[in-house]
């Protein structure tokens, strides 16, 4: 082996040697963290939760360790404890003590969601609050709005429903309205009420981009909103299209949506990316049930390193373009950022 070093290719055994070195900025944890592109913080997560009837009911979701049903006075600690570690929004499902056809409780000033609204900002009136808005968990077929005599959701029929569920929402206090029913024309119906009602500054955060997808199994079990009948392709997005993901979101932002979702996330990472060049407000995404499920059972057979995969995965939405990440794993997430007492 020879090393020449009065020339300008250097060479070892008459092989040149590389003028640029990539791994020159790799070789250290701090360095690695110095230039790193894309960066996950506590401030990016909003955390699911699911609020049921009832008093000191925190009850574990089978399909989903680490998740629970909880009352609201549970549900109240359980924000607390989110909220010291850093977390700054929550999302809010609701299962009502009752379902029928119309979704009558989705719009009940008294329902499980809007109770929690009301004692999640007088306990922590910091926390952004954000609601979900869809009939699903509300009726008693599972679909995502008023099915009409022909077995087909009803979209104008249900588009006032959830207009009036959004009003409920914002008289409770709710800083964001997350419609997720994929109706056409829901967004432009829920800010018009909203403005004309006084919530101006109520926002929206639309599930633009949502696929009828297989990925969200464990979380129908959750709210119970398995369809009794059909599915939900003839309003929710097919796998294959991208650029109807775009029209659907932008036409989501013209409506007034003040932020746009991508659901799912890890198998739509090229739409999420397309979306993000598309819109000029902030772009969520959802990392589904199913892939918080998938995780889950594979760590728990020794198969995945849990902690390494969510880093890896949660990186992976923001490099896709992600403003926010709705993660069932945020907790898990910010307990390790606490932890490690350094910058995410």
């Amino acid at each position: 082996m020879s090393i020449t070093v009065n020339r300008v290719e250097l060479d070892v055994d008459g092989l040149p040697l590389p003028l640029k070195r990539a791994r020159r900025i790799r070789r250290s944890e701090p360095l690695r963290r110095l230039v790193a592109e894309h960066r996950v913080s506590v401030d990016d997560l909003i955390e699911p939760l699911f609020v049921v009837p009832g008093k000191n009911v925190h009850q574990e979701i089978a399909s989903m360790p680490g998740v629970y049903h909880q009352s609201v006075d549970r549900l109240m600690e359980d924000a607390k404890a989110a909220a010291a570690l850093g977390i700054r929004a929550v999302l809010l499902f609701g299962l009502p003590p009752h379902k029928d056809e119309n979704a009558s409780a989705l719009s009940d000033p008294h329902g499980v969601v809007q109770q929690a609204i009301e004692a999640l900002k007088r306990a922590l009136p910091e926390l952004i609050v954000i609601a979900d808005l869809c009939a699903c968990e509300y009726t008693s077929h599972g679909h995502c709005g008023i099915v009409g005599a022909d077995g087909i959701v009803d979209n104008d029929r249900t588009i006032a429903l959830l207009a009036q569920g959004a009003l409920s929402y914002a008289r409770s206090g709710v800083d964001i309205i997350a419609p997720s029913d994929m109706m056409d024309g829901r967004v432009r119906a829920i800010r018009h009420v909203l403005d004309r009602e006084g919530f101006s500054n109520t926002a929206i955060l639309s599930y633009a981009v949502k696929y009828a997808s297989a990925w969200y199994g464990p979380f129908r079990e959750a709210v119970d909103s398995t369809p009794a009948f059909g599915d939900r392709r003839t309003h929710q997005m097919d796998a294959p299209n991208v650029r109807e993901a775009l029209k659907e979101a932008l036409q989501d932002v013209d409506e007034g949506a003040d932020m746009v979702m991508v659901k799912p996330g890890l198998p739509y990472l090229d739409v999420l990316w397309r979306v993000r060049e598309a819109v000029n407000v902030p772009v969520a995404v959802y990392n589904v049930s199913g892939e918080y499920a998938m995780i889950k059972a594979a760590a728990k057979s020794g198969w995945l390193d849990e902690a390494a995969v969510v880093d890896e995965m949660l990186v992976g939405f923001k490099r896709a373009g992600a403003d926010c990440i709705v993660s069932y794993f945020a907790r898990s997430f910010a307990q390790r950022r606490l932890n490690t007492r350094t910058p995410s």
